[in-house]
C-alpha cells in the first residue's frame, strides 16, 4: 500500500513561526500545533539567533511581528502554500480525484453562479471538495493575501498590490424592477428617475453604494431608501414583491431575469458602468492542480454570461 505522502513540508521552525504570526501568541500556536510552548518557544528563539534580530515584539496581550518578522512571515506564508500545492500535486498525480478548492467570494456571485459552477465541476470530479467563504467585497482579495483561498472571486474597480487578476469582465450597474413597474417600460433610466420612486439599496460602506452616492454627488442628487441591507438577496425580494426599485449586476440577478419576476435596465449617469467583475488569485503563486481547473471551468461561466443590457 503506498504511503501517504507527510501533511506539511516546511521546516519545523519556520512552520512554528507561521504559526505564531497566525495566533499572535506562543500558547494559541502551541495548542494548534499539538506542541508544548516550551517547544515552540526554542523554535522562536532559533530563528532570532541565527538572523540576529527579534522577530516578535513581545507584549502582555500577544506577540506581533517586527519588521523582520514580517519579511520572513511573507517568505514562510509563501512556502506554506507552495507545500500545499506540492502535496495536493501528489494526492492526485493520475487525476482530479482529490484536493480542496477553496473561493472566497462576495455576496452577488454566492447566490447562483458559484453554486452552478461548483456543481458543474463536482460532477466531472467527484472526489473534490470546496471551501466557500462568503466575505464582504474587500475582504475577498484579503484572504488571498493571508493564504486562506485559492481564488477571489469580487467586484472591483481599482489594481491591488500582490494580486493576479486572471480574468476581468464589465459589471455595470443596472436597476433592478418588477415587470410591472411603471418604469419598466423604459429602454434605460436615470438615478434622477429611481429617486421618485420608493428604493432598496446596499449600504453606504459598499462599493456599489459608493459609485451610486459619487454619481448622485456629481448631479446634487440625494437618494433616501426605505430600505437598505448588504444582503443581496433581501434587495431583490423587496423588488419582486412590489416593494420598489433596487439595483444589481447582470450576475447577481440573472435567475430572477430568467423566471421573469425581475427585469434590468441600464443606468445613463456617468460612472456606473466603471465597476468590473474580476476573478483572483495570488501574484506570483502556482494554483493547486484542482484549483486551476476550476478556475478555467469559473472563467468560461463568466464569459458565458450576457452582455450587460
Amino acid at each position: 500500500m503506498p504511503h501517504r505522502p507527510p501533511t506539511h513540508l516546511q521546516d519545523t521552525a519556520l512552520r512554528y513561526f507561521h504559526e505564531v504570526v497566525q495566533c499572535g501568541s506562543v500558547s494559541a500556536a502551541s495548542l494548534r500545533l499539538h506542541v508544548a510552548s516550551s517547544a515552540v518557544s526554542r523554535q522562536i528563539s532559533g530563528l532570532e539567533a541565527q538572523l540576529g534580530t527579534a522577530l516578535f515584539e513581545r507584549h502582555a496581550r500577544g506577540m506581533q511581528p517586527t519588521a523582520a518578522g514580517q519579511i520572513l512571515a511573507e517568505l514562510a506564508r509563501r512556502i506554506s502554500l507552495d507545500a500545499e500545492q506540492a502535496i495536493d500535486a501528489i494526492h492526485a498525480l493520475d487525476s482530479l480525484r482529490a484536493g480542496l478548492v477553496r473561493i472566497a467570494t462576495s455576496d452577488a456571485f454566492a447566490n447562483e453562479l458559484l453554486p452552478l459552477a461548483c456543481v458543474a465541476f463536482q460532477r466531472r470530479h467527484p472526489g473534490l471538495r470546496f471551501e466557500v467563504s462568503m466575505v464582504p467585497t474587500l475582504q475577498v482579495s484579503a484572504k488571498l493575501l493571508a493564504g486562506e483561498a485559492d481564488i477571489g472571486l469580487r467586484f472591483s474597480m481599482s489594481p491591488l498590490k500582490n494580486i493576479a487578476v486572471v480574468h476581468r469582465q464589465s459589471a455595470p450597474v443596472l436597476a433592478v424592477l418588477p415587470p410591472g413597474h411603471v418604469l419598466a417600460s423604459q429602454a434605460s433610466l436615470t438615478l434622477a428617475e429611481l429617486a421618485r420612486h420608493p428604493l432598496a439599496l446596499p449600504p453606504a460602506e459598499t462599493a456599489i453604494r459608493q459609485m451610486i452616492d459619487l454619481a448622485c454627488s456629481r448631479q446634487g442628487l440625494q437618494l433616501d431608501p426605505v430600505l437598505t441591507t448588504n444582503h443581496a438577496k433581501t434587495l431583490l425580494n423587496f423588488a419582486v414583491h412590489g416593494g420598489g426599485v433596487t439595483v444589481s449586476s447582470e450576475v447577481g440577478v440573472r435567475h430572477m431575469l430568467a423566471a421573469g419576476s425581475l427585469v434590468a435596465r441600464p443606468l445613463t449617469d456617468a460612472g456606473l458602468d466603471l465597476r468590473d467583475i474580476e476573478v483572483q488569485t495570488l501574484a506570483g503563486r502556482q494554483l493547486p492542480a484542482a484549483a486551476q481547473a476550476f478556475l478555467g471551468l469559473l472563467v468560461q461561466e463568466l464569459q458565458a454570461l450576457p452582455s450587460p443590457r
